[in-house]
Parts: structure tokens; C-alpha cells; sequence
């Protein structure tokens, strides 16, 4: 391949290396001129252009992505068709992703003309989240480097996804006193929503006395109807002969490390009963920020083993914790605004497929149902509820007298849904770390459906999107990141958060609240089998 100035007379077939006025039209980077072009850039003045020539043993960019991306071998992961000199690979289910450094290294020391980049090994991911790609540099390279490239990788597997399998946990609390129920019932929520990433869920929950012997007896109560323990000590343990690790061993188990070199979560035990596997939480894993106990949860619920030589290998980047001294903390000065979620519900639609009356002020139970779904947002564990109004705004505020909610009016609510979604967020105070996005018309999604994608938001450090779906298929309400914000702001037309949600990169979390996540009552036929009277 030739890269440089090349002349307009000979330039047919080369590939454009940055974008160019032909009169009124304009060619974009990486367009294959064909004669016609050449005649139009000739009409405006233009001489010569910046172009790649290509030889005849040289692989198109998106040929040659393709070819190599054929060449991996890779489980749990599909590869999207190529653009731009990239092919892109996506999880096909949440789990975790494991690569082979190896083979990666291996690739990219082949040419820097052809590169694989990927997230960290046994990184959690979501079910379409992009975990690798696989990216020609040039616009062409030469077929020698494509074939070398594809030898490097023909060793074995060099990524995986490995999913996550719905566990039955069983859950152990140790009582001393002055340990608060409050404390233990806020421990039962967490560990439920750190579990809903998995699909998995508490098959129980017991209360014993902090003793080897106690704790012990209720490991074997609670084993035979799970398929993993996870026991919190009203103390931490504090040495390999603490009640914990004690307990697993008088239960008939066993022992396999106890402490890691991962903080927060140095005080994790692991152990293992029969073939079930027995933790040992730190006491950072009764808050939702991620630490040493996710890392290792994660991997087991993926049916991924966990050794003793695992958890040692996980120092390097394994520093978690905040550092006094360190000059830009991630972590808010209240750590109770940390991941504050505030409900945005949008209620300023025409209901066009109504024929005529607006759905939002039909009645359920005597109520009318924008009326009923804020309720249920100011319900939930929401930080505060912001309502955006639009078509018949006075009646619709005027049906949420006295519930004291902010109203958000959006004038442009005909140009679609997206105005309405760019008004609630504009809405929003500052210390929102994500938006719970509610459809006013769903009438069938619970408190509990919210509190769980708002507990699944905080569980995953209040970074991810969180989705409701319903065997497997994407659904309302979700919850947005503050890191999506200016992108809401871009979006146009009858666009909502599904656009974000499906962009490239984007880490995922569905949470199944079931057939809620898709009843809404958009027609006379569906208000009436939901039980809803339209008014006129």
C-alpha cells in the first residue's frame, strides 16, 4: 500500500485519507473514489488528494478484521460485522470474562498494523456488553501480516465468557450484642441485590449466636437447600482459628484460605463443604461498593473454581479502598449521596393509539394512573421524584394534587419521547447519581420491581445501566448512570433509553421483575384487560 499525495489522473480506486469538497458535494475519509468523484474534484480545482493505494497483495481494512477475527477462537462471545477496520466482539450472556494473555500479546507483537484489545481478565460483564475488538490500523494491510496474524492465535481458546449460572445461596448471620437488626435486615437487601446480576437468590437466611459451634450447626441446616453458603460474622475474623473458618471445619468442611490480598475484602474466608462452596464475608461486603467478596462471588457463580493460588494472585490491582491522601477520592463526601437514584416518570404523552382519551388519567382502583405509578416511585428507595408533564399538563398535575412531587414541564413533549426524557433528567439535582426512567402507562410495575433495579444500580457502584426484562427480553423501567446524562441530551425524535442502553461499550445488568416489565396499556383493548377505566 502506497499512502500519500497522489494525482487526481491517478487516483481512481484509491482510498481517501481525509474528507474532501467536490463542489457541493463532500467525500468522507475512507471513500473508494470512483471516476465520477475524480470529475466532480477536477470541476472544483482540486489537483491531487491525500489517499492509500492499494497493492494487489494488500487485505482490505474490513476484509482483513473479519479474516482475523474469524481466526480467534472464543466462547460465550459473538463477533459483530466488521466497519471502520473493526469487528467488534459482545457477550452473549452476563458473566465473566476470561483471556488468554498470552495469545493476545502474541497477536499484537505480529505488526502494528493489526491490534486486539479487551477488558481485564475475569472482568464481570453483561449480556451484550463489548468485551474485545479487533481493529486494522491502515486502511489496507499486506496479506502476509493478516496470515501471521492469524497463526499467532491458533493456539487455543484466547477469550471466554463464562455465564452466570442462577444460584441458591444460603445466607448465615452471627448475632452479638449491640449489633442492630436494622444492620442484619439492610445485609439481607444488599446481598439480594448483589445477587440479582446472577439471576441467583437467597434460599434462606438464618440468625445464630457468634460461636464456632452455632455457626456450624447452621452451615449444615442451611447447606442441603442451597448450592453455596455465604456466612457474615458479627466480628471480623481476625485469625485462620476464628469462629468462621472454625465453624466450616466443625461442620465437616474445609478451609481453603482465609484472608486475601484484595482491600476492601482482606477478610474474606473460603471454604468448601462437600462440593458446595462456603464464604466467609468481610464486613465491606454489607455495603454495595464493589470489593474482594464480588470478585470471588462473581467467579463461582460463573462456575469458574476458586483456589487458594486464585485469591493470591489477586493483589495486583486488588488496592480498592480510598486512600486519605489521595488527591481526587471517588468516593462522595456523604457516602449516602453516593449512588442517590431519583425516579423520573414520563407522563407527557398524547396517547395517539387511545383515539382520543389520555390513558395517564384512566382509573385503577379510583385512582387515575399517572396518579398511581408516582406513588409507587416516591414508594421506593428513590432519592425524589421528578414527573415530566406535557399534552393535557394542567389535568395531569392536577391528578398528583397533593402528593407534594416535582413537576417537569416539557413543551416540545410532540417531538417525541425523547424531549420528555431530556426534560426529566435536565430535571434532576445535582447529586443524582442515576436516573430511574419510569413509563407512566405501565401499571403492573410494583415498589418492590423498582427498589430491586435500584438496589441492582447500587450493588453495581452505580456505574452500570440496570434494565427490568422478562425471560430474557428487554423491558421498562431502567435506570440510567449519571455518565449517560449528556448523551440523553443529544438524543432526537420519538427516541427513548433503549438507544443508550444498546450502545457499544455499555455495561448492562437486567434484573427480571416479570410480565410487568412489558404491560402497558397503549390501546382501549389493552387499558381494559389491565382493569383500567378511560375517562374522557
Amino acid at each position: 500500500m502506497k499512502f500519500g499525495p497522489v494525482p487526481l489522473d491517478k487516483s481512481e480506486g484509491a482510498i481517501l485519507a481525509h474528507a474532501v469538497d467536490a463542489g457541493e458535494r463532500r467525500l468522507r475519509k475512507a471513500h473508494v473514489l470512483a471516476k465520477d468523484d475524480i470529475d466532480a474534484l477536477r470541476a472544483a480545482g482540486v489537483a491531487e488528494v491525500i489517499a492509500a493505494v492499494l497493492s494487489p497483495d494488500d487485505v482490505g481494512e474490513d476484509a482483513a478484521a473479519t479474516r482475523l477475527a474469524q481466526a480467534l477462537s472464543f466462547s460465550g462471545i459473538e463477533a459483530k460485522p466488521a466497519a471502520t477496520g473493526r469487528v467488534n466482539l459482545h457477550a452473549t450472556a452476563a458473566g465473566v470474562f476470561k483471556v488468554d494473555k498470552a495469545i493476545v500479546d502474541a497477536f499484537n507483537a505480529v505488526d502494528p498494523a493489526v491490534t486486539i484489545a479487551t477488558l481485564a481478565d475475569l472482568a464481570r460483564v453483561g449480556d451484550g456488553q463489548m468485551v474485545a475488538t479487533v481493529k486494522i490500523i491502515p486502511f489496507a494491510v499486506p496479506e502476509e501480516v493478516v496470515a501471521r496474524a492469524a497463526a499467532a492465535v491458533s493456539g487455543g481458546a484466547i477469550f471466554s465468557v463464562h455465564a452466570f449460572r442462577p444460584h441458591r445461596v444460603g445466607m448465615i448471620q452471627t448475632v452479638l450484642p449491640g449489633l442492630k437488626a436494622s444492620v442484619l435486615d439492610k445485609t439481607v437487601r444488599i446481598t439480594e441485590a448483589r445477587l440479582v446480576r446472577s439471576g441467583s437468590q437467597l434460599s434462606g437466611e438464618r440468625r445464630s449466636a457468634h460461636d464456632a459451634a452455632a455457626v456450624a450447626a447452621a452451615i449444615g441446616a442451611v447447606a442441603g437447600d442451597c448450592d453455596l453458603v455465604v456466612v457474615f460474622g458479627a466480628s471480623a475474623m481476625c485469625d485462620p482459628d476464628d469462629v468462621i473458618p472454625a465453624a466450616i471445619r466443625m461442620a465437616g468442611g474445609e478451609v481453603l484460605r482465609a484472608g486475601m490480598p484484595v482491600d476492601p475484602g482482606n477478610l474474606l474466608v473460603l471454604g468448601r463443604l462437600a462440593d458446595k462452596p462456603v464464604l466467609g464475608a468481610p464486613g465491606c461486603a454489607r455495603s454495595p461498593k464493589e470489593n474482594g467478596f464480588d470478585w470471588v462471588l462473581d467467579r463461582l457463580v460463573a462456575g469458574i473454581d476458586v483456589a487458594a493460588a486464585d485469591i493470591a494472585g489477586m493483589g495486583v490491582g486488588g488496592l480498592l479502598m480510598e486512600i486519605p491522601t489521595r488527591p481526587q477520592p471517588r468516593e462522595a463526601a456523604n457516602p449516602a449521596l453516593a449512588a442517590r437514584v431519583y425516579a423520573v416518570v414520563l407522563a407527557a404523552g398524547r396517547s395517539s393509539r387511545m383515539g382520543g382519551p389520555n390513558k395517564l388519567l384512566a382509573l385503577f382502583d379510583g385512582r387515575p394512573l399517572v396518579r398511581v405509578t408516582t406513588e409507587r416511585a416516591m414508594a421506593s428507595r428513590a432519592a425524589g421524584t421528578v414527573v415530566v408533564t406535557g399534552h393535557q399538563a394542567d389535568r395531569v398535575a392536577a391528578s398528583l394534587a397533593g402528593l407534594g412531587v416535582s413537576l417537569a414541564a416539557n413543551p416540545h413533549f410532540a417531538e417525541g419521547l425523547s424531549s420528555s426524557l431530556k426534560a426529566g433528567v435536565a430535571a434532576l439535582p445535582a447529586d443524582a447519581a442515576g436516573a430511574l426512567v419510569v413509563l407512566g402507562d405501565m401499571p403492573g410495575v410494583s415498589v418492590r420491581d423498582l427498589d430491586r433495579l435500584i438496589e441492582a444500580f447500587r450493588a453495581a457502584g452505580g456505574t452500570a445501566i440496570v434494565r427490568a426484562t422478562h425471560r430474557g427480553k428487554r423491558g421498562n423501567p431502567v435506570v440510567l448512570p449519571r455518565a449517560l446524562f449528556a448523551e440523553v441530551a443529544t438524543l432526537e425524535g420519538d427516541t427513548g433509553a433503549r438507544h443508550l442502553v444498546e450502545a457499544e461499550g455499555a455495561t448492562v445488568i437486567d434484573v427480571e421483575i416479570g410480565e410487568a416489565a412489558f404491560v402497558d396499556v397503549d390501546t382501549p383493548d389493552a387499558m381494559a384487560r389491565a382493569g383500567g377505566v378511560l375517562q374522557d
